[in-house]
């Protein structure tokens, strides 16, 4: 019955046979009517009635059969025709004509393939079946049995339909696509990569499916010829290799490029899981079998930009961690081996017990500051000799990330950025600021008592010198020719890793290498300054001014480290044991200098005027001024330390070279006796600083050549406030009166004259005016203290007198008899027969030391001047100018005459 129907039934019922996906009975009527169910009309057809939820299994056998021309032996089955055997010829050739089939030719359809048929229906149906029902899961089940049908249509199979289903429905189906397959085969390169890769690393599980996506869906997608354009003229395709073809460019592989340096940015993680899991653009999962190649120049562009961009990468992680800069190490490491130079790399933990040598002085890149800019721009350029892909880039990249490494793990965290900057800037104070923060932080991190961990952090340090083991010799200041600190001198990276040494108190360990070893690293004397900059950094830490302890006793141990290198006679050595005596000497007393702040050793070496210390002491510390010796040792110390010393004036003490020490150690004594007087007296012990102003300061004082250089300023002042002292009921009584006067009030005025008489000695000609007042008034309280006891002995020797008692007839007078031990100065003077002439002009010698001085008085010059007669001869009067300034000078000195005779006794009126 089927084979006797008209053409247009026949297509109508075709039609009706789609619509309800009886593919075995349209199989059948094909075969029945060849001519009129022609190859291209059962797929158009099958194109728009089949409906799009059938299964592909159902009629991907009729598609290859319509594919081969050769329908399928089939029992023979006798067709339902009555769909259409009621109509007429002319209501079935009407309806034919209003079927309005889908046409084959599609503009989105690949272009080798718009003269294939069954290619162009395949395209349509696989976009139809996206876009109507979604069922991308089914496109693999319909596309890939024609796989080999014709290579445009395996190229489109495999380069756009699976990595689309792949990404949609495979390997993240849990979102809906962005875009449909027909808008995705739209989508410019750059922006159809930006699609596969939207997903990929975003998730902590997603991170070992990094090398998945790069190999099922980046790979695949280069394969189709519509992804790469000729560009004439651009070289850069071929990275520099005039072999290979400059035009045949990928801008969707340039954005995978680019896309691999942004997630190193983000994240150093998944910049080297990338490289650890995918082999670059030749590592391509096709599946089903298929295998596609590209030329070999397209091949090359993509390995070598591929590298380009891992190298790029690596520059631009910002992590600083073992972590990161480990992975980086085996990431270049891959790109090496992936370039065929890796040859002889070691993995990360040989490399780090071996140090190979990664010296690449022949490099054009190293020492140039041009090339610091390269890490931060064009990275991607083949121009970019820092990215290029060969064996000097990838070999400086490996150099640079063991080097950050090494830092990083000696606790100073540092970037590859970072370590091109101090390689190719080459800023020599960088550099050296580089090396102390190396030996800082590997001091912190030194373990307890690990002499191993020190031995290997100086042959790392070295290492980042040259990049190799041997550099040039310990002495010399040429910089290397690589390496992150090439331009530190060895020396000085050795004498900073002797102070490390010692600041951890490793001495056996700095004695075994620098002074007991047969080669020398170090000259002695660089040793010696080491030593004494460890010593004087340990003092300054210190908290606690006893030697015995903390950063003193730490002082001490280190200037006894190198007993031949750094002996005990060196003027070093003894200057900085005499600063370590001067601090133990203040641990006896208490020395707050600031409120609430205790007293540390690092204030005395900083101290303008570590004297006036001293000065603090006495204040804080009741009857401290009795122990004046240790504060005079103290400050001796403190001369012999080198400590500054400052004057009155607050100015500089100079004076000339040979003698500093010497005048140095004069100021000190007069100043701290001085103190010591200053303090006695504050706390009302008159009798302690008068000694101290006799044994002291006037017995110095008889010596006046010791008095004139330098000038002395505090000696008078402190004799001057002693001798301006005024006994009260707080003052302290003297122990004993030995031959004084009994009268306390007379013998403290006769103390105060001869302290007044010590600060006449030793004062400037400009003080003395000050002096002679209180001198005067001194002796006027004396005189008037002398002459109340006279009174009072003679009205009680007058009502004692024997001679008034009955019976007393020539009784011998008692105190003529027997004279008083302490004999007041009222009965000296009324025995002046007896007294003595030659005290008298010894109280005048006396006063002769002080009478150089008042010439210069210009007060009194006046007196001398005014009291010459008017009426006085020429001879006469320059006769008698002449005996009025003596008798000027007389009187000047009268009182220091008269005060030191009633002070032995003798009649100063006679004679």
């Amino acid at each position: 019955m089927g084979s006797s129907l008209s053409p247009a039934k026949v297509l109508l019922l075709a039609v009706h046979l789609a619509a309800h996906a009886d593919v075995e009975g349209l199989s059948q009527l094909s075969s029945q009517h060849p001519a009129v169910l022609r190859r291209d009309v059962l797929l158009r057809v099958l194109l728009t009635h089949l409906p799009e939820t059938t299964k592909p299994a159902t009629y991907v056998d009729f598609l290859q059969e319509i594919a081969a021309g050769q329908p399928a032996q089939r029992p023979q089955v006798e067709l339902d025709v009555s769909p259409v055997i009621a109509l007429s010829e002319q209501q079935a050739a009407r309806r034919a004509k209003k079927l309005h089939l889908l046409p084959l030719q599609c503009p989105d359809a690949p272009a080798q393939a718009h003269s294939d048929a069954l290619s162009l229906f395949l395209f349509q149906r696989a976009c139809r079946m996206d876009m109507e029902t979604g069922m991308l899961s089914q496109l693999p089940e319909l596309l890939v049995p024609f796989l080999s049908h014709a290579p445009a249509l395996r190229s489109w199979v495999v380069a756009t339909v699976l990595p689309f289903v792949r990404r949609n429905s495979e390997y993240y189906a849990e979102t809906s696509p962005a875009y449909s397959l027909v808008e995705f085969q739209r989508l410019p390169g750059p922006d159809a990569i930006h699609h596969l890769l939207a997903r990929t690393g975003h998730g902590q599980t997603d991170q070992g499916h990094i090398g998945r996506d790069l190999r099922g869906l980046v790979g695949p997608w280069l394969y189709d010829e519509a992804r790469w354009v000729e560009v004439a003229g651009r070289d850069e395709a071929s990275g520099g290799d005039d072999h290979a073809s400059p035009a045949a460019v990928c801008p969707g592989w340039e954005q995978v490029a680019q896309w691999l340096t942004s997630q190193a940015t983000r994240s150093w993680k998944l910049a080297v899981d990338v490289i650890e899991q995918w082999n670059g653009p030749g590592d391509v999962y096709f599946g089903h079998e298929v295998n596609l190649t590209l030329s070999e120049p397209r091949q090359r562009y993509l390995d070598r930009s591929y590298a380009r961009a891992a190298l790029a990468s690596a520059y631009t992680v910002q992590e600083a961690t073992v972590d990161s800069l480990g992975g980086l190490y085996r990431m270049s490491t891959k790109i090496r081996s992936l370039l065929g130079h890796g040859q002889g790399d070691l993995p990360l933990q040989d490399a780090l017990s071996a140090l190979p040598d990664m010296s690449i002085a022949d490099a054009p890149t190293v020492g140039s500051a041009k090339t610091a800019t390269y890490m931060r721009n064009d990275l991607l350029r083949p121009q970019n000799p820092l990215t290029s892909p060969s064996a000097a880039a990838t070999g400086l990249l490996m150099a640079l990330v063991l080097s950050a490494f090494i830092s990083t793990r000696l606790g100073v965290p540092c970037t590859v950025k970072r370590a091109g900057d101090l390689v190719f800037l080459r800023d020599k104070r960088e550099q050296r600021g580089e090396v102390g923060r190396l030996l800082r932080a590997a001091s912190n991190n030194a373990p307890r008592d690990d002499d191993d961990y020190w031995v290997r952090a100086r042959r790392e340090v070295h290492w980042l010198r040259c990049w190799c083991q041997e550099g040039p010799s310990p002495t010399s200041g040429a910089a290397a020719a690589g390496g992150v600190i090439a331009t530190v001198p060895k020396q000085h990276i050795e004498s900073e890793i002797l102070k490390a040494l010692l600041s951890k108190s490793r001495y056996s360990l700095a004695r075994s290498l620098y002074e007991d070893g047969t080669e020398k690293p170090l000259p002695a004397a660089v040793i010696q300054d080491a030593v004494y900059q460890s010593a004087l950094n340990a003092f300054d830490n210190a908290s606690n001014p006893n030697r015995t302890r903390g950063g003193l006793k730490k002082c001490d141990e280190i200037i006894d480290s190198f007993p031949v290198t750094v002996g005990k006679s060196l003027p070093g050595t003894k200057r900085i044991q005499a600063l370590l005596k001067a601090t133990h000497a203040l641990s006896d007393y208490r020395l707050v200098l600031k409120q609430g702040e205790p007293f540390s050793p690092v204030v005395l070496r900083v101290h303008s005027d570590p004297i006036s210390i001293i000065e603090r002491v006495l204040e804080q510390n009741p009857k401290a001024y009795t122990r004046l010796q240790e504060f005079l040792e103290m400050g001796i110390n403190m001369v012999r330390a080198g400590l500054p010393f400052r004057s009155r004036s607050d100015q500089p003490w100079a004076s000339s070279a040979g003698s500093d020490q010497d005048v140095e150690r004069f100021v000190a004594e007069k100043r701290i006796i001085a103190m010591g007087v200053e303090a006695a007296l504050r706390e009302d012990d008159f009798e302690t600083a008068y000694s101290y102003v006799v044994s002291r300061l006037g017995a110095s004082a008889s010596s006046p050549g010791e008095a004139k250089d330098p000038h002395d300023e505090w000696s008078w002042q402190a004799a001057l406030r002693a001798g301006q002292y005024i006994r009260t009921e707080r003052s302290q009584q003297p122990t004993h009166l030995g031959t004084a006067s009994g009268n306390l009030e007379i013998r403290h005025l006769e103390q105060r004259i001869e302290c007044l008489a010590t600060a006449l000695r030793v004062a400037p000609t400009c003080q003395l005016l000050e002096i002679l007042k209180s001198f005067r008034r001194c002796e006027e309280q004396l005189d008037s203290a002398i002459k109340e006891e006279a009174a009072n002995e003679v009205a009680w020797g007058a009502a004692g007198d024997l001679a008034d008692l009955p019976g007393a007839f020539d009784a011998p007078d008692a105190d003529k008899t027997y004279p008083l031990r302490n004999m007041t100065a009222s009965a000296a003077a009324r025995q002046t027969d007896e007294a003595p002439m030659s005290l008298f002009d010894l109280s005048r010698a006396t006063a002769r030391v002080a009478q150089r001085n008042f010439t210069a008085l210009p007060s009194l010059q006046g007196v001398a001047a005014g009291m010459v007669p008017a009426n006085a001869e020429p001879d006469e009067s320059a006769h008698q100018r002449v005996r009025k300034r003596d008798q000027l000078r007389e009187a000047a000195t009268g009182t220091l005459v008269s005060g030191v005779g009633w002070l032995i006794g003798a009649n100063v009126n006679q004679g």
